[in-house]
């Protein structure tokens, strides 16, 4: 099969490879997935380089966990679905080979069925941005009425979050970084949109909730904006955080106490089974209905991962990017 791959980290051009692998064959409660799209993120870049301390987990890595296609080949003891259409979660997640190939062996449960309505590369965003954005608005608790500031709204993440909290009847106050930005973040339905860049976050929100501040926010980047819950949170409201720049950040935390702040946060490959389930069976009901809009920012082949790749760790795309397989 061909499949895109590296050996050693480093930057995308240096280490990333394109060429002829075995065609996995799948095990006993596995299937094997033949993949149409495959999807890439923030995390593919950063395992790849190293960040965080991650080195390789095996000799060759087959990258990205998100993708979409059809099964064609089932195990022993899996369930006959041969011919189903699918989208994979946790598809490189403690294993070396992903999404990145024409085709990837994957637990049955971890591929869920795709909407006939979807299309493959919509089904490629759904494992990291769109779970993540459906957990974390899970455990902020959002509800008719609640006020909810969303950090990075034109973000993959950020714009799932602000399309789930609007259909749980929430109030939403998005951030972004530039006036193409904020466009996108109303396109998801975001009531206010505040450019960090030009604007004070923390007295725009004030002004936006009648000085209380918000009930919730849903935090990409806890180290950067951890400074600013005194400004933005109500008491007793809760923070959500599904990601951060850096591997440590400095807390308000005298104030966190005094004022009964609720610290959530989560790492969307690593959430409980039943909490999985429940995101899935909200995420499938909502894909069924057509409620849920996806933004593709670039469609590329295989063998221009490198580039995917670049695009992503830039920061400045809207939207994923997905890699067309076959």
């Amino acid at each position: 099969m061909k499949a895109a791959f590296y050996s050693r980290q480093g930057a995308a051009r240096e280490v990333l490879q394109v060429g002829e692998l075995p065609i996995p064959q799948p095990g006993p409660n596995e299937v094997r997935v033949k993949i149409h799209s495959s999807g890439v993120n923030p995390s593919d870049w950063k395992v790849r380089r190293g960040g965080f301390g991650r080195g390789l987990m095996a000799p060759l890595i087959i990258p990205h966990s998100d993708g979409a296609g059809v099964i064609d080949a089932v195990g022993a003891g899996a369930p006959d679905r041969v011919g189903e259409r699918v989208w994979i979660w946790n598809g490189q997640w403690k294993r070396p080979h992903g999404t990145a190939a024409e085709y990837i062996v994957v637990p049955t449960e971890q591929a869920v069925k795709l909407p006939d309505s979807m299309g493959f590369a919509e089904g490629a965003c759904l494992g990291i941005p769109a779970l993540t954005a459906n957990h974390a608005v899970r455990l902020a608790g959002l509800r008719q009425g609640m006020q909810v500031l969303i950090s990075g709204g034109a973000g993959s993440v950020g714009h799932y979050a602000i399309q789930m909290a609007k259909i749980r009847g929430a109030r939403v106050i998005a951030t972004v970084s530039s006036r193409q930005k904020a466009e996108h973040a109303k396109s998801a339905g975001a009531d206010v949109v505040i450019n960090y860049r030009e604007e004070d976050v923390g007295s725009r929100v004030k002004q936006e909730t009648g000085g209380s501040g918000v009930d919730a926010v849903i935090e990409v980047d806890l180290t950067r904006n951890a400074p600013l819950y005194p400004l933005v949170l109500r008491p007793h409201a809760t923070v959500v955080v599904y990601g951060m720049s850096q591997n440590e950040a400095l807390l308000p935390s005298l104030w966190l106490m005094q004022n009964s702040i609720t610290l959530r946060l989560f790492l969307i490959y690593e959430i409980s089974a039943s909490d999985r389930k429940a995101s899935i069976d909200e995420l499938t009901e909502w894909l069924h209905s057509g409620r849920l809009t996806h933004t593709i920012a670039r469609r590329l082949p295989l063998q221009a991962i490198a580039e995917a790749h670049e695009i992503v760790e830039s920061g400045n795309v809207m939207g994923s990017v997905v890699l067309d397989i076959s």
